[in-house]
């Protein structure tokens, strides 16, 4: 599109007038000397290189679609905020407003609020963690704590070891800032160590600098399953005895449904681990509070890099959270997430057992999620827009690889749906995957190479931008 654009409109001038229209006078931008542009972006070669990883989410892309009231979307993993006691919540806001509020909507520490951050102890010693408020810094939701740890550590090239799959909100910062993302194998039980000895020993053999290990060893995103008691200070020894960082993200360690909380690695290894939480998935997603746990010297760095790029989290949406949890029982709270989701998953996972044997999911015991590996010769991404048309969203496993691959496998979301919505969700995706079974069976597998059509080749229903 660039060189035809050159050829129509040259590179001449910077801005040409057009023909007015009423009072307004439009001007069409062209792209400077030498550069081509397109017609949409005049800009598009002056973009920094870094732009060519950012490409949109595939959940976002979903959300259109899957907010319909007639969808029953098994993708967004959004918590169900219809349990929380919404008056007293409401009470406790307005009182917090009423005492505190020229300080809730003024600037703050670019660290973040100090009684937040010792609130925040309180939350992580849940999980084993001993430490002090001053190595806590406060983010705009962990998503942000993430991007400032890779901003930090990641030169364009550096290698950012994940597993697979991996978050996709996780490989969308890593693209954006250039790094290289090597999966590492995972099994039920989590993050296989010894594929994780033999990645690092394959990488370091190329010449790959290697940064950290970005892990969610509690109720994995998508995956649904827990890195074993076993195997995490196996990991945590493999990265320290090749100095590779270890990411820690918990956002969802509090939620499990048959123990306590398990230990997190952050207590095998207080200078190899960052740990990040989140107040998103056991309070409110809308306020936006996260945290990074930092070795100090790290923590120095990540509030000078929070500093330059939001100047200081949200005070307001701070003491919201530190009110909440200084006057609402917040544990009794969590347990109730905690049975909430547990009706839900035995839901998903009692559907799934009746209405598509053909197929293997993983059995999250905490969480949101359920990782489904659907029948050989099948494309989740190629039958999404049949699944739109008979009205349930998933989404298709290749958003959780960096690669692009996984494409027999699916995300499944129970936590926002009630069980009878899960059940009705469960039983369309079982007619979709049925459908594409029996074209499977009269077409064979798509192959490009004879341009024979398969599955959901030619569909024309209209669907979400995935690209």
């Amino acid at each position: 599109m660039g060189d035809s654009y050159h050829a129509l409109y040259g590179t001449a001038y910077p801005m040409v007038p057009l023909i007015p229209c009423g009072r307004e006078r439009r001007l069409f931008m062209t792209p400077p000397q030498g550069q081509h542009g397109s017609r949409l972006d005049p800009w598009t070669q002056s973009y920094a290189q870094r732009t060519a990883g950012m490409t949109a989410s595939e959940i976002r892309a979903l959300f259109a679609v899957a907010s319909r009231p007639e969808v029953v979307s098994l993708a967004g993993g959004m918590p169900y905020l219809s349990a929380l006691p919404m008056d007293t919540v409401a009470a406790t806001v307005a009182q917090m407003l009423a005492t505190q509020g020229l300080t809730a909507l003024q600037y703050g520490s670019g660290q973040g609020d100090p009684t937040l951050r010792e609130q925040i102890l309180e939350v992580m010693a849940l999980e084993g963690i001993s430490a002090h408020a001053d190595d806590i810094v406060v983010t705009t939701g962990s998503q942000q704590a993430l991007d400032l740890v890779t901003r930090i550590f990641i030169d364009p090239g550096d290698v950012v070891l994940a597993e697979a799959p991996s978050y996709v909100g996780a490989l969308g910062v890593f693209a954006a800032y250039q790094a290289e993302v090597a999966h590492v194998a995972s099994d039920d039980d989590g993050l296989v160590p010894h594929a994780l000895e033999e990645r690092i020993l394959g990488l370091k053999a190329a010449g790959k600098r290697i940064k950290f290990l970005y892990s969610v060893p509690n109720f994995h995103n998508p995956a649904g399953t827990t890195l074993s008691v076993q195997r995490r200070p196996q990991i945590v020894e493999i990265c320290q005895r090749h100095g590779i960082l270890v990411l820690e993200d918990n956002p969802y360690g509090l939620l499990g449904f048959d123990r306590e909380p398990y230990a997190a690695m952050r207590t095998l290894s207080e200078e190899g681990v960052v740990y990040l939480g989140s107040f998103s998935k056991t309070f409110a997603p809308g306020l936006r509070v996260g945290w990074a746990l930092a070795p100090h010297a790290v923590r120095e760095k990540l509030v000078l890099a929070s500093e330059s790029a939001i100047l200081c989290p949200s005070a307001y949406s701070q003491m919201t959270v530190s009110a909440y949890l200084a006057t609402c029982d917040w544990k009794a709270q969590i347990k109730v997430y905690r049975e909430l989701y547990r009706e839900r998953r035995d839901a998903m996972i009692e559907s799934l057992g009746a209405m598509l044997p053909q197929a293997s999911w993983t059995h999250p015991d905490g969480g949101f999620y359920v990782w489904l590996t659907l029948p050989e010769g099948l494309n989740a991404k190629a039958m999404l827009p049949r699944a739109v048309t008979e009205r349930v969203a998933y989404v298709p496993g290749t958003a959780f690889f960096a690669d692009g691959t996984g494409h027999r496998n699916v995300r499944l979301s129970y936590c926002y749906p009630d069980p009878d919505r899960i059940r009705e969700g469960v039983r369309r995706f079982a007619g979709v995957v049925q459908a594409e079974l029996e074209l499977l069976e009269t077409f064979g597998p798509y192959d490009a190479s004879a341009g024979r059509p398969g599955p959901s080749r030619g569909v024309q229903f209209p669907a979400p931008d995935l690209s």
